[in-house]
């Protein structure tokens, strides 16, 4: 991803809602319930973690038991210290008192809250960036390190790529926050994108990626990252083992289904700005004026455009919002036509008391087209008819308006053929048309045609144009 184009809009739940989440996950409601059991007794190690002797005692004031008991319990104190919810004291003494952000988590603001939840998350994907040290201890007891291939920020790297991939994935509108597939997600940052059949080396280290994914997302779901569904561990067993039970080969979700959770989307916007990405979500620009909406949601998905909308509408008076919006799609530069498109988008929102301000703007050069395009639609009576000028400079606005949106899209190539085809003498006309985008629309068109002729018509009308723009 490039930290200069804009991230898809994505939707969020409200910040008390996401605060609340944020309390239910399990690893910050055992890191809080351990900042609340810790005493003048309790001691830490000079990293800060608990000491081996009280661990159990830990796990036990958390209800936890089993194998895996201590080791949870070490992760969640380390959690309460890195979130502020304990302070170390004393480092030589070791002892602990309970952290200022601790009385944040009940007393404190749904941001005071996510505040803390995020700084968890921090630990956490720390932890994940790390590879299973089981094994390499020494004799003495010491991690021997020259045994171990680990790149540090090339390991980060990687997790902070995959989560990106799964953020344009959960923000994308075609599927909004549906389960991925682990293979594919690991395929997206492992696959060169101009490769068209893997070779097998490069499916192997998909597979390689897929193992230390599951681990990762393992951790991260505890602290409400993600919503993960692992590995089939049949997959993971030996060749020459029977199955438990039949399997069936085809089911993909048998190879680990993962997906952000409202909470992970949030958690993954605001590292993606802090980072320096542009991250924008539904409701930012509630607040801003008329040019902040239209420019801002220029190359947003209809949907994520809709809702920007009606968030922005929804604070305003609809005839005092038609006349901000129509002022705002004014302009003859490049940007204009689209402007003007999500205007006409923005206006289909507002009821009837917003006809005096379409009214207003019916004899404007800009406007006046779109304004009549209005009125007709709302059953307006005395409504004039457009100029053939007027409907020649409106279709031209509307093509630019889609170019700019959609590129060489299919939508745009069925209306191109169908101007060409309703208007006899279209590009006769149309080249005369004094609107900055004219030459490059026929261009547009010529392009987009599938007739040769009608094609080459429209490239002989773009040269006419640009002559008599002096270009």
């Amino acid at each position: 991803m490039s930290d200069s184009s804009p991230l898809p809009p994505v939707r969020l739940h409200t910040e008390a809602e996401l605060a609340r989440d944020a309390l239910s996950t399990p690893l910050l409601s055992r890191a809080a319930r351990l900042a609340r059991w810790a005493g003048p007794d309790t001691r830490v190690d000079a990293g800060g973690g608990l000491v081996d002797e009280q661990l159990p005692a830990a796990a036990e004031a958390l209800g936890l038991s089993g194998d895996d008991a201590a080791a949870d319990a070490s992760e969640a104190w380390r959690v309460a210290v890195d979130a502020g919810l304990v302070e170390v004291v004393d480092e030589d003494e070791g002892t602990v008192t309970a952290g200022e952000d601790l009385a944040l988590l009940t007393g404190g603001s749904p941001q005071d809250v996510l505040a803390v939840w995020l700084s968890a998350v921090e630990t956490v994907l720390a932890d994940a960036s790390v590879p299973d040290l089981d094994g390499l201890v020494d004799e003495e007891g010491e991690v021997d390190l020259s045994a171990l291939d680990w790149d540090p920020e090339g390991e980060a790297e990687f997790l902070d790529g995959v989560l990106g991939n799964l953020y344009l994935l959960t923000a994308g509108e075609d599927a909004p926050g549906a389960p991925v597939p682990l293979p594919a997600l690991a395929a997206s940052v492992i696959v060169p994108s101009d490769m068209g059949e893997p070779t097998n080396d490069v499916l192997e280290q998909v597979s390689d990626a897929m193992m230390r994914l599951d681990d990762q997302f393992r951790m991260l779901e505890p602290v409400g990252f993600v919503a993960y569904q692992p590995v089939d561990e049949a997959l993971m067993a030996d060749a020459d083992e029977e199955p438990a039970a039949p399997v069936d080969d085809t089911d993909v979700s048998r190879y680990g289904m993962v997906r952000l959770t409202p909470l992970g989307l949030y958690g993954m916007r605001a590292r993606l700005m802090e980072a320096g990405y542009a991250a924008p979500a539904v409701g930012d620009l509630a607040d801003k004026g008329a040019d902040a909406l239209l420019d801002g949601t220029a190359q947003f998905p209809p949907g994520a455009a809709q809702a920007e909308t009606e968030q922005w509408l929804q604070r305003r008076e609809s005839l005092a919002a038609a006349r901000e919006l129509l002022a705002a799609a004014r302009g003859s530069d490049a940007g204009a036509p689209l402007r003007r498109l999500r205007c006409q988008q923005a206006l289909s929102l507002v009821g009837t008391s917003a006809e005096p301000a379409l009214r207003e703007v019916l004899d404007d050069p800009e406007l006046g087209g779109l304004a009549r395009v209005w009125l007709t639609e709302h059953g307006a009576v005395d409504v004039p008819a457009p100029s053939e000028a007027m409907v020649y400079w409106l279709t031209i606005d509307t093509v630019a308006a889609q170019l700019a949106a959609e590129g060489n899209s299919e939508e745009l190539r069925a209306l191109v053929e169908g101007l060409a085809r309703q208007h006899g003498g279209f590009f006769d006309a149309v080249w005369r048309v004094e609107h900055p985008a004219t030459a490059d629309v026929l261009e547009a068109m010529g392009r987009l045609h599938p007739d040769k002729k009608v094609a080459k018509e429209a490239r002989k009308a773009a040269f006419k144009a640009r002559s008599q723009q002096g270009g």
